[in-house]
C-alpha cells in the first residue's frame, strides 16, 4: 500500500526547522494499523504554495498511486495557509467531516482549534485528508479518523470482476 505524507511549510521545507509533523503520522500509522498490507512511504515536505501543493497533490495520485495523502501543516487563518484551496482544487469528491470530527474532537482541549480549515476528499481512486500541523495535534486526530480512511479506501478500490 503506498501512502504519501505530505509536510506543507515554509520553515520546514527551507530546513530551518526539522519537519517532526510527517514521522508523527508514521509513528501514529503504525500504532493504529488499518491494513494487513506493508506500507511504502512516499514523503515530500514542500513550502506553503498552493501551486506546488497542487502540483504535488495531483503527482502522488495520478503518477505516483498513493492510495491514501496524508498532508500536514497549512490549515489555519493565515494568508500563508493554503493547503485546503489546494486540496479542494484538486479532489473531484469533499468528504468535510473529516476535518469536522478533527475540530470537534481538538475543542475541548483547544478553544482555538476551530480556527482549523482542514477537510479531505477524494481524487481518483485516493484519499487525500488534510492533518494538523502540530504533531501533538496529528496524534490525537489521525487516530479518530482511521475507521473512515479504511471505509474509504475499501469504497475506492477498483471493482472484483
Amino acid at each position: 500500500m503506498k501512502i504519501a505524507r505530505l509536510t506543507l511549510s515554509d520553515r520546514a521545507s527551507a530546513g530551518i526547522y526539522e519537519d517532526r509533523s510527517g514521522p508523527e503520522i508514521e509513528r501514529v500509522l503504525a500504532e493504529h494499523p488499518f491494513s494487513k498490507e506493508p506500507i511504502e512511504w512516499l514523503r515530500v515536505v514542500i513550502p506553503d504554495e498552493q501551486p506546488q501543493i497542487e502540483a504535488a497533490l495531483r503527482r502522488v495520485c495520478d503518477q505516483e498511486g498513493c492510495v491514501l495523502v496524508l498532508t500536514t501543516g497549512g490549515t489555519g487563518p493565515s494568508p500563508r495557509d493554503v493547503t485546503p484551496e489546494a486540496t479542494r482544487a484538486v479532489i473531484e469528491r469533499e468528504l468535510p467531516g473529516f476535518g469536522e470530527i478533527m475540530r470537534i474532537q481538538s475543542f475541548s482541549k483547544v478553544p482555538t482549534s476551530i480556527l482549523s480549515r482542514s477537510t479531505a476528499g477524494t481524487r481518483g481512486r485516493s484519499l487525500i485528508v488534510n492533518l494538523p500541523g502540530n504533531p501533538r495535534a496529528i496524534g490525537e486526530c489521525l487516530p479518530l479518523v482511521i475507521p473512515a480512511i479504511r471505509e474509504a479506501l475499501r469504497h475506492l478500490e477498483p471493482a472484483q470482476s
